[in-house]
């Protein structure tokens, strides 16, 4: 515990022995083989035992965090063109396409006519099922991204943040702006 490297622990705890560079916390083996990680509950810089996603998946060397980063950065880009390409494919499919108009008292007395553009989608269509799998995996991999930031690696929540922030500027531009389409009749 007097280890000048080591973090703070949960309470719950009573001891626990940190590795040489204090990335990671783990408990004393309990008797029975079981060797339990602590989370890492504050931001770091390091690279050394830093668990990635799956057990198996231990970055030890700059080289591998190195990997790792620009796996993440790939990651985020990809999942902000997946947002941005399901809206595009969102707005190609759309059918039903209505246009409701009602009366809106104008400042001075008129009558003002307001239009308004409503579309839909069926629900058993292939547009919605491929959606709908699109959806999944979009989830899925905002999910990936929140635990990798919740490593509080400093070197792999940058990845995060750069890759989300890169993606954004390749595919949002793209994104059509909303227009409310309003006819003002007398």
């Amino acid at each position: 515990m007097s280890n000048p490297h080591s973090h703070h622990m949960h309470p719950t705890v009573q001891s626990a022995v940190s590795d040489h560079h204090g990335d990671h916390m783990m408990s004393p083996d309990t008797g029975n083989g079981d060797h339990m990680m602590m989370m890492q509950m504050t931001f770091y810089l390091g690279y050394k035992n830093v668990e990635l996603l799956f057990a198996g998946l231990v970055i030890n060397t700059p080289g591998e965090m190195l990997g790792a980063c620009i796996g993440v950065f790939l990651l985020a880009v990809f999942y902000e063109g997946l947002k941005i390409g399901r809206e595009f494919l969102l707005r190609r499919n759309q059918v039903n396409v209505r246009y409701n108009s009602m009366p809106v008292p104008g400042a001075d007395g008129t009558v003002l006519m307001e239009t308004h553009k409503t579309v839909g989608q069926r629900m058993l269509s292939l547009s919605h099922f491929f959606q709908t799998f699109l959806h999944i995996i979009q989830v899925v991999v905002s999910y990936f991204l929140m635990l990798v930031f919740m490593t509080y690696n400093g070197y792999l929540c940058i990845a995060v943040a750069a890759g989300a922030g890169f993606g954004y500027f390749l595919f949002s531009w793209k994104k059509a702006v909303v227009v409310d389409i309003t006819e003002h009749c007398h």
